[in-house]
């Protein structure tokens, strides 16, 4: 393990490490992969820090950057790119997310660990909701799928598939407790 990466690489680190390795950028440019991408699915990054985390990965030695003009009348970008501990970090980061990925908790869990004082129908009402939430958030996603086309990468196929695989599962569960709390009702 390189000295860059023996404190843990966070998600939003690695996220922009990740798109760097695929080719040099600007951090517009970063914002716009992110989105056509739908990388805030799974990935806690708000625009303005995209900046902060550049500059904070160049700092540590991680990036470099380019000033380029611009070919037309808007100002020169800093186009950034890994450095080879960059590189080496990123994919040491990618390999341990992979090998041990961080347990994400919700308060979903915590709700439900409290039904047992709460009205069936109640709980029943607010698992609809949630399933209205699940079924249109499924139906995002499938949409950014498919504006890809065939041309979707690889990378960004398998997360799609990932996401909505998780959601349909969820969905599943959610409406097989529906069920149950309309038998004990």
């Amino acid at each position: 393990m390189t000295a860059a990466t023996q404190r843990r690489t966070t998600d939003a680190e690695l996220a922009i490490l990740s798109l760097l390795a695929e080719q040099p950028m600007h951090g517009y440019q970063i914002e716009q992969v992110i989105e056509e991408r739908g990388m805030r699915e799974w990935v806690e990054m708000g625009f303005s820090s995209i900046y902060y985390l550049l500059n904070k990965l160049k700092k540590a030695g991680l990036l470099e950057s380019k000033l380029k003009k611009s070919s037309g009348k808007g100002p020169a970008r800093q186009i950034f790119s890994l450095t080879a501990a960059g590189r080496q970090a990123w994919q040491e980061a990618a390999l341990d997310a992979i090998a041990r990925p961080s347990r994400s908790f919700s308060n979903f869990q915590l709700g439900l660990s409290n039904i047992h004082g709460l009205d069936p129908g109640m709980v029943r009402d607010a698992l609809q909701q949630y399933r209205e939430s699940l079924a249109a958030n499924r139906e995002r996603i499938q949409a950014k799928l498919d504006a890809y086309g065939p041309g979707v990468p690889f990378e960004a196929a398998i997360l799609f598939d990932l996401s909505l695989t998780q959601i349909t599962c969820e969905l599943g569960w959610v409406e097989r407790f529906i069920k149950k709390l309309r038998i004990k009702d």
